[in-house]
């Protein structure tokens, strides 16, 4: 297996869980930067033209980061990071679901219509009227995250998952484009604290990330 990888957070939301699971896999690297992911020969392997993307040995390629996790983990069930009841699962993708949905994809779309507009104009459909709203939207429901978090230390309680992985990512990504999250936030800002401590989060950034610049 190889995974396609790229200077992009969903990408370093899969090299995060491949670091927890301490699982090694050969990274192949594609420059999202100068289009490479929406051309030959990436398009023969993903025609969505996003990253990353995993190929197997038999030659089938899993695009999606969310869907190769849940594929790697089948294959690697320990330590589990979805789940290792179907009680558990159920749960991690239920947060994983509440923060895709309400808070990331907003993150993910403002920035592609506001601070990545120059580079996304051409390659995919761009709304920047919309990015404001966006950036509003994503806050208000990280408040709301805020606002339904337990008291124990992960999104899911006691168990880190990939729910935590993903909206620790985009957060992160999100403060280095000029969204961030809102710090006086106290279950949301100590969470996103106690995440950073882990080695997977420092380890999991592209090697080509500089300081001051894009995170993923």
């Amino acid at each position: 297996m190889i995974v396609l990888d790229a200077l992009s957070p969903a990408p370093r939301c899969l090299r995060m869980f491949l670091l927890e699971k301490g699982l090694r896999l050969p990274l192949q690297q594609v420059d999202v930067f100068t289009g490479e992911n929406r051309a030959a020969p990436y398009l023969a392997h993903n025609p969505a033209g996003q990253t990353p993307a995993l190929l197997l040995d038999d030659g089938h390629c899993i695009a999606e980061s969310v869907a190769i996790m849940e594929y790697l983990e089948e294959r690697h069930p320990a330590p589990a990071l979805i789940g290792a009841t179907p009680e558990e699962r159920a749960l991690t993708r239920q947060w994983q679901r509440r923060v895709e949905l309400n808070i990331t994809e907003n993150i993910h779309n403002a920035f592609h219509w506001a601070e990545g507009l120059a580079r996304f104009t051409g390659r995919i459909p761009v709304e920047p009227e919309a990015a404001p709203g966006l950036k509003r939207v994503a806050q208000d429901r990280i408040a709301w995250l805020d606002a339904m978090l337990g008291a124990g230390p992960w999104l899911a309680g006691e168990r880190f998952t990939v729910a935590d992985i993903w909206l620790y990512v985009w957060l992160d990504f999100g403060i280095s484009v000029g969204q961030p999250f809102d710090r006086a936030l106290p279950r949301v800002t100590a969470w996103f604290d106690r995440v950073a401590t882990r080695a997977s989060a420092a380890a999991s950034l592209h090697p080509a990330c500089k300081p001051g610049g894009v995170r993923g």
